[in-house]
């Protein structure tokens, strides 16, 4: 749900005048510019979560840096050095390593988006399920509405990313690590909340890995090679895809 804490840009408004105001605190203690400059951008890198894109995360977390290096001389400071300005990249790719950024940008899915997947693909209790890429957690909790006598775990590549969704989802089995090297073998179901470039590598990973019964599951982003199940439309419109192994391809004309 849109609130007006997302309408943009007042995210980043908000983030940047944080960052100043602390890192300004913090000088005012007596803490040296390394150390001011390391935790103001600490703050605007933990905040660009808030965007719902690549391109404003980046403001989010840059803003204050980039607003800094333009003002420095005129704060009346000691010179900072150079290996300081790269603290807020180092940090950024800290919570977003490389190959996040060839996969999805952090989607959350939304609170209700999976409540009918039972409906389509039922499951016992206990039956395990894995959120790839879990970000911050969004669609473990989703998951849990929809399945709340299932075994979840969650795998994310970033380890800031894995700690937050760890300790908003104490009830689920979190831990760090590659989607597409993971074994999905063992699971009922694999829920993905990816980007369309990343359909066609997911639906051959499922094929060869499933087994038979199990579903895929994708939120908005079919793929295009698999034969789907079920679909339906989830609150706020974004379409669910199941496909349930063995998959299979769609049938020509």
């Amino acid at each position: 749900m849109r609130t007006r804490l997302t309408v943009w840009p007042l995210p980043a408004v908000l983030t940047w005048g944080a960052a100043w105001i602390l890192f300004k605190r913090l000088v005012e203690q007596g803490a040296t510019p390394e150390v001011a400059l390391g935790a103001a951008c600490a703050l605007g890198v933990l905040a660009s979560v808030w965007g719902n894109t690549w391109w404003r995360r980046v403001l989010i977390a840059g803003g204050f840096p980039l607003s800094l290096a333009l003002t420095f001389p005129t704060l009346g400071l000691a010179a900072v050095p150079a290996w300081a300005w790269l603290v807020p990249l180092l940090l950024l790719l800290l919570v977003y390593p490389l190959n996040a950024w060839r996969d999805a940008p952090l989607f959350p899915t939304p609170v209700q988006a999976l409540d009918d997947l039972p409906l389509h693909a039922p499951l016992p209790e206990g039956a395990l399920v894995l959120d790839a890429g879990c970000g911050l957690g969004h669609g473990l909790t989703a998951l849990r509405r929809a399945y709340p006598q299932a075994a979840l775990h969650g795998l994310e590549w970033s380890w800031p990313l894995r700690g937050w969704c760890a300790m908003r989802c104490p009830w689920a089995r979190v831990r760090q690590g590659d989607i597409w090297r993971a074994d999905w073998a063992g699971y009922d179901m694999v829920y993905l909340f990816q980007r369309p470039e990343s359909m066609a590598r997911a639906a051959d990973k499922a094929r060869a890995e499933l087994r038979p019964g199990a579903w895929l599951v994708s939120l908005e982003f079919e793929a295009t090679s698999l034969n789907p199940k079920a679909q339906f439309s989830a609150p706020g419109g974004k379409m669910v895809w199941l496909y349930q192994a063995p998959l299979i391809e769609p049938q020509g004309d």
